[in-house]
Formats: C-alpha cells, structure tokens, sequence
C-alpha cells in the first residue's frame, strides 16, 4: 500500500478527545496524512468510549459500518471495558487502549501491512504524556489530561478497567505545556481527569496547589477544572475556594451529586453524604454567588425506591444545579452494580429518568435567567452552529451566544446579556 492517509474520529469526554489529538499529532509527526474523511483514508482510526451502555452500542455501530475496504484501527476505553464483545462482533485489524501515545503509530503501521496488533493493555501503567504532538481541533482551548486513572471504587464505573488507578503528572510538566500552548495562541485551558479532585494525591500535591501554580503563569487566559467528586473535593476544600479566587479560573464546578438518597450513595460506593455534597457547594456558592454548578444524576440504580427518587428530586430543587446531566442505570460488564439485585424496570426508568429531566431545564431556566441584563466580558471560544453565530464564556463559564459577522474567534468581547433559555444565553455586543 502506497499512500497513508488516517482519519481519525474520537467520541466521549474530554480525556478521551484530548487523547483524539495526540493520536493525530503523533500520526502526522511520523509521517502520516490526516484526512477529514473515511472516505479519503486507507486507514481508520476510531478513539471509542463505552462509559455507559448506549454508548457501547453506538459505538459498536459506528465500528461495524465501518467501510470494509478500510484498515480498521480500535482505541479507546471500549477496548479495555468489552473486549469479548469487540472480538465476537467487530473484524479489526488493530486494537490499542486509551491515552495510546506512540503505541498508535505501530498500530496503524502493522494495519497498513496488514498485520494484526492487540495490545490494549500497555495504556494501563502509563500517565499522560504531556510533551506528545498534539493537532488541535480548536486553537482557543487546551485540554490538558492532568492525570489518569483515579482513587475510586464507585460500584457502577467501568472506567477503572480502562484507565487503572491514579497517575498524575507533576506541576512542572503541566506548567511547561501551558507557556507553549499561550505562545501558541490559546486563550482557555481545560484542566481533565477521571476525577480532578484526587490530582496529586500520588505524587504529594493536589488540584488546589495545580491551580495556584497555573494561575501563577505570566500571560492572559482561563482554567476551566473539570468534574471533581464530591469526597475529594471536601478534603481539600478551603484551599480550593481560595485557588477559585483567582480571576483566571473559570467560577465552574462539575460536582455529581449521583443520587439524592444516603442509602443509594452507600450502595453506590461514592463515598460522601448528600449533606456533605450540600457543604461543598455552600462553600464554593458563598464566596461566588452565581457559580456555575454542574451535577449528574443517576436515574434507577438498583434499589433506587421511588422515595429515593423523590429525595433526588427535592435536593435537586433545592440545590439548583445550572446543568443536570441526566442518565439511566445501565448495568456495565465487571462493576458490582451488574450484580446487584432490585433492578427497575424500565418503563419506570424511563418515568423517572423525563422526570428529572423536565425538573433540570425548569431549574436551569430559572438560574440563567437571573443573567438577563448582566454586562461584562466573555471570551469566544467557539464557532456556533449557524453562520454569524458565536459562542463565548463569561467568567461563569456560561455559554453565550452572540449574533456578528466579525471573526470572534478567541477574542473578549463585552456582551448585555438580553435572553435566557434552559442550555444558554443570548447577548448583544456592547
């Protein structure tokens, strides 16, 4: 085979795109084209993501109408969570694990000679390298895998298998990617992991002490921190209020919450008390008042009575998340969840599952629409979905969309907020 054009496609978090772009920089720098299609490429490269069911089975059609002709080439979580699955349904040439780094060229070399290469266990032991070519797919953000892995036992995560146990990177490696992604022109960095509340705790730091040295860099920009759980998160919680005061990070948490109901959490091994994820967000919601909250909820664990589901509901009211991600109870290969017995049926797992939805877009309506007619500055990161259209952030890091035919892109704009709806809101330039 001649040519080697790769087409690339990542689906799932923010880890996993993060790991899209080192696997295309890495592909480009050994010499490979990376094309924009399947259609064009001799070899596809799918980065898969399997955290929940219907995810796994998305993911398992994209793989299996994958074009036949084609060099097909598996990374991701996928590989690690259901392999017997992937070997009984999908005909792969390659298979590599998450975060695959430089791995990925020798898969997608052994593809192109048309050789079998299965090796997804070789992501396990690895932390993130932060020194790897990347090809950004926006040059405003960063996404920055601060570590791998984490310190949980959640008893329906199947992630644990893919990603293994914490490996964080040290602050120097962080610091040094952040000074030449700002040479490069970025203007927001996304600080990820499986768990950012339990960064360092393997190497002697933690996520408040990163975010003081992030924020100590010379230059303009914002940190966006990503999810956090709740019991990591009250360990370190002063200091991390405190790390938030700086006016580059984002007033943006990502706190689940799971469940509403103590017995459900106990069951769901997370750790904390909903009383205790009600201080962390007093905490934070008392030196920021209008921080932006975001939670996830878990609709029909096993055992989940409907008095449990009601308390979920009444701490959602009473809490007022700005964001709700919604999801039912899939039941994920190896968790001790599969195993558990008071299974819902799913005609109530589907009731229960609209009903907090439509409890979530009511309360998020009613939270962006205390942003009507607030003035200030956001920065544009993001081309919307209709031409003229642009997304920015406010220092909230809420999304606000704005109607112009100048390129935004990556500017700071000032903005008069003059609508709310449920996922966004709406603003005029100034």
């Amino acid at each position: 085979m001649n040519t080697k054009r790769v087409f690339v496609n990542s689906y799932g978090c923010s880890a996993n795109q993060a790991d899209g772009e080192v696997i295309s920089g890495c592909l480009a720098e050994a010499g490979f084209e990376i094309v924009q299609s399947d259609l064009e490429a001799d070899v596809l490269v799918y980065n898969c993501c399997a955290v929940k069911g219907p995810t796994e089975d998305r993911m398992f059609e994209v793989l299996k109408h994958a074009p036949r002709e084609k060099r097909l080439v598996v990374t991701g979580c996928l590989a690690l969570i259901c392999p017997e699955r992937l070997h009984r349904e999908v005909s792969f040439d390659c298979v590599v694990g998450p975060s695959p780094g430089t791995l990925i060229v020798d898969a997608v070399s052994h593809a192109l000679r048309g050789e079998k290469f299965v090796a997804p266990e070789k992501s396990l032991s690895r932390k993130p390298n932060l020194q790897l070519p990347r090809l950004r797919s926006n040059p405003v953000i960063s996404v920055i895998p601060v570590s791998c892995g984490c310190l949980g036992s959640c008893a329906y995560c199947c992630v644990i298998f893919a990603r293994g146990s914490l490996r964080s990177c040290f602050p120097d490696e962080i610091v040094a990617r952040i000074k030449a992604d700002l040479a490069a022109g970025t203007r927001e960095f996304w600080i990820t992991s499986q768990d950012t509340g339990c960064y360092g705790k393997d190497i002697g730091t933690n996520l408040a002490d990163l975010l003081k040295t992030i924020c100590a860099v010379p230059g303009d920009f914002r940190v966006r921190v990503g999810m956090m759980t709740p019991n990591f998160a009250k360990s370190i919680l002063s200091e991390l209020v405190d790390a938030y005061k700086n006016s580059k990070v984002f007033k943006f948490i990502h706190l689940p919450v799971q469940s509403g109901d103590n017995s459900i959490l106990k069951r769901m091994r997370r750790g904390y008390t909903v009383e205790e994820f009600g201080k962390v967000v007093e905490a934070f919601r008392m030196e920021f008042r209008l921080i932006t909250l975001a939670t996830d909820v878990i609709c029909g664990f096993p055992g989940e009575t409907r008095a449990a589901f009601d308390k979920t509901l009444r701490a959602i009211r009473k809490l007022e998340p700005d964001i709700v991600n919604v999801s039912r109870f899939f039941a994920r290969p190896g968790t001790a969840a599969a195993k558990m017995l008071n299974t819902i049926d799913a005609p109530e797992m589907r009731l229960r599952s609209t009903t907090m939805s439509e409890l979530a877009r009511r309360v998020a309506l009613a939270r962006n629409q205390r942003w009507v007619n607030w003035m200030g500055e956001v920065l544009v990161d993001e081309r919307g979905k209709r031409s003229g259209s642009w997304i920015g952030r406010n220092y909230a890091y809420k999304p606000v969309v704005i109607k112009n035919s100048q390129d935004l892109w990556g500017r700071v704009v000032n903005v008069r907020v003059v609508k709310a709806f449920s996922t966004y809101l709406f603003a005029e330039l100034l």
